[in-house]
């Protein structure tokens, strides 16, 4: 019987080394064929600029699909034009992988246990489609996150080479950091790669001998910080220059950052939300566009590095102290708002809580402490600056990013309107959805709050609901709170109950007839 079994098992095996030559023979066929298309097309444009050649006939593997040049009448679109002769050739070849499916010939993803304690065993997150990685990948989407759309324009107009590997010299995290308990726990850690800032180096072997293209997904330096309310901020008493965190009386500081890409494992992110993978899965698929058709067809693939924008973590003192539970720890948590943050619009208070958040980071960190800002790229709730801006003509509608700005100045500007207003766009008050936002805290090694700079009832549960105690939340203090974001501020505060209604539609902001344009 075990001679019957072993047999088997050696025929098995002659089958997958015997598969494993043909598709090799067939990618070196199919490549020698580009090889020869690329040089009769440039033989036939250096001749004249006539019509497209037509397409060549190759042996297909499976998941990949010709390309015609013209698209045909039927599918619904009309025939481009012969392209002007000085347009350059795509480098792509008529060959698309549409899609790829599990236990199909030659695919053989790397191993990925996520929650691993041993970064090895728990494998690296593979998932360029370069030649020598597409094969071994085991995670869909792409490095970049949002920056992804334009690395496939760098690569279309010939900007970027295919082939370009990054130079991972001198290139490593500039403070130590972790591992601690949280990277190996599943339920933890479910929006991000905890071994993403040491993928060039714990992974080098399988990098060199296999020729897989790994990327970090976590970034980490030192710099300096410059703002102009700091240097007030030192004027006025506030910050007192110390030499090593506020260094200067122009109130410049000294820095930790860490940049981080989103990294979803599927099965972790499905449960934070309380639905089902499959359910997550389609909907992440039909509701980019398919843009990953994987979503659908490789249930295997666990892992996800969706489109979005990723993170930044400010760190003000010594980075070893953040994970010290005998150290004070003063935190906010941030969401992008680039009209504040950046423009200083007054309409709402993100960058004086950013600045305050700053400040008392700083203070933290001087008095023995550690200091934390994290400041997450989610633009005017999630909802995008397009729907923000409306919300606030119709206000001026502030609830879907500026489409809710334009509709609450064209209005009376009322707090007891405001998240009505980004609803009515937006139909939703809110798209933050703050469940992934403690995976970094995790990451961090922080295991208590002392002091929680914000008033965000979704951050402070999203945090505790994680079984990180907050012990004091700190109210941005009315000195810094502009005239015209009170109706912003008043309608977050009515949100936890603390005005009555008659309060509440006191509470009006400029329109834009109050104001000369």
């Amino acid at each position: 019987m075990a001679t019957g079994l072993e047999g088997v098992q050696d025929a098995l095996l002659a089958i997958a080394q015997g598969q494993t030559k043909l598709i090799s023979a067939v990618e070196s066929i199919s490549q020698r064929v580009s090889n020869l298309e690329n040089d009769k097309t440039c033989e036939a444009s250096s001749k004249t600029n006539g019509a497209a050649s037509s397409p060549v006939t190759t042996p297909l593997v499976s998941g990949y699909v010709q390309t015609p040049p013209l698209l045909q009448a039927e599918a619904g679109t009309m025939s481009p034009s012969s392209p002007p002769a000085d347009i350059t050739k795509s480098n792509f070849s008529n060959r698309v992988v549409l899609t790829t499916y599990p236990k199909q010939i030659g695919i053989n993803p790397l191993p990925m246990e996520w929650g691993a304690a041993d970064p090895i065993k728990r494998g690296p997150v593979a998932v360029i489609r370069a030649g020598s990685t597409i094969r071994r990948r085991n995670a869909i989407g792409a490095h970049g996150g949002s920056y992804s759309v334009y690395y496939a324009l760098a690569l279309a107009s010939k900007e970027l080479d295919p082939d370009h590997k990054p130079d991972f010299t001198n290139t490593e995290p500039a403070v130590n950091i972790g591992p601690f308990p949280q990277w190996g726990d599943p339920k933890k850690i479910v929006a991000m790669d905890p071994w993403g800032h040491q993928v060039p180096w714990i992974f080098k072997d399988l990098m060199d001998k296999e020729g897989v293209d790994l990327r970090p997904t976590i970034a980490i330096t030192k710099a300096h910080m410059k703002l102009p309310e700091l240097e007030e901020s030192v004027k006025s008493g506030r910050l007192v220059p110390d030499g090593k965190i506020c260094l200067n009386e122009m109130g410049e500081l000294a820095v930790t950052k860490f940049a981080v890409e989103p990294v979803w494992y599927l099965p972790g992110v499905a449960e934070r939300f309380g639905i089902d993978e499959g359910t997550l899965r389609r909907s992440l698929f039909e509701h980019t566009g398919g843009m990953y058709p994987e979503l659908i067809t490789r249930s295997d693939i666990k892992v996800f590095l969706p489109p979005i924008g990723g993170l930044t973590v400010y760190c003000f003192g010594d980075p070893a102290k953040m994970s010290d539970p005998s150290k004070k720890l003063a935190l906010r948590i941030h969401d992008e708002c680039n009209g504040s943050d950046v423009f200083c619009s007054d309409i709402c208070t993100c960058r004086p809580y950013l600045i305050f958040g700053i400040e008392e980071a700083v203070k933290e960190a001087q008095n023995g402490g550690s200091g934390v800002v994290i400041y997450f790229r989610k633009e005017g709730r999630a909802l995008g600056e397009v729907t923000k801006y409306r919300t606030l003509t119709s206000r001026q509608c502030l609830l879907t990013p500026r489409l809710v700005y334009n509709a609450r100045k064209r209005g009376a500007d009322l707090a007891s309107d405001y998240f009505k207003r980004t609803e009515n766009i937006a139909g939703v008050k809110d798209m933050r959805f703050q469940a992934l936002m403690p995976d970094i805290l995790h990451w961090l090694g922080i295991t208590k709050i002392d002091r929680m700079l914000s008033m965000s009832n979704m951050k402070h549960d999203a945090i505790v609901g994680q079984g990180i105690p907050i012990l004091e939340r700190v109210e941005l203090p009315e000195s810094w709170i502009p005239a015209d974001s009170r109706v912003e501020i008043d309608a977050k505060i009515n949100a936890g109950h603390r005005m009555t209604e008659e309060e509440l539609k006191a509470v009006q902001g400029r329109i834009w007839e109050d104001i000369d344009h």
